[in-house]
């Protein structure tokens, strides 16, 4: 999906102070990303317009994203993988290129056996192997991969943390 709303690691910033409100703000939109100004706003106790404006920097300010997420299995995306990659060199050379891959959808740099895990979501087997053998291991600095396919998705949340604590 190479688009725009992911954050390359050479842009990323320190994170911003949160106060309450937009903790709940944003809580209230994981649970209904649909969820009206109006109501919003009578859920925090502020006006509609306060809360626009509040929403609006929130998403200018890359603090959170509103997207539609589908279950990759219903529309025509069977495979789903984990990449172990060890490179040579720097790591974060290798993710940046990972992260311009359609077909990879997170990238993360880890420490222990491996240098970089990238999830990949695919159309079927084919498709993965295309993409790990044409488009993962030609990366300059990938010195090896192994392949984790997902048999079942056990488990898979947005709501990352818990906000209003």
């Amino acid at each position: 999906m190479g688009d725009g709303n992911r954050t390359k690691i050479e842009e990323q910033r320190p994170p911003k102070a949160l106060d309450g409100t937009d903790r709940t703000l944003i809580a209230l939109l994981q649970s209904d990303g649909r969820a009206s100004f109006t109501a919003l706003a009578k859920a925090v106790g502020l006006s509609e317009g306060a809360v626009r404006q509040r929403v609006q920097r929130l998403l200018r300010d890359d603090m959170m994203q509103i997207v539609a997420v589908t279950a990759p299995e219903n529309v025509d995306l069977t495979r789903q993988a984990m990449i172990g990659i060890t490179v040579s060199g720097d790591p974060r050379e290798v993710a940046n290129r990972l992260s311009d891959l359609a077909d990879v959808h997170q990238v993360v740099l880890c420490a222990g056996r491996f240098d970089l895990l990238a999830s990949l979501i695919c159309r079927d087997d084919e498709h993965l192997l295309a993409v790990l053998g044409d488009q993962v291991r030609p990366i300059p600095g990938v010195t090896s991969t192994e392949l984790f396919v997902y048999l079942k998705l056990a488990k898979q949340n947005y709501a990352w943390g818990n906000l209003t604590v």
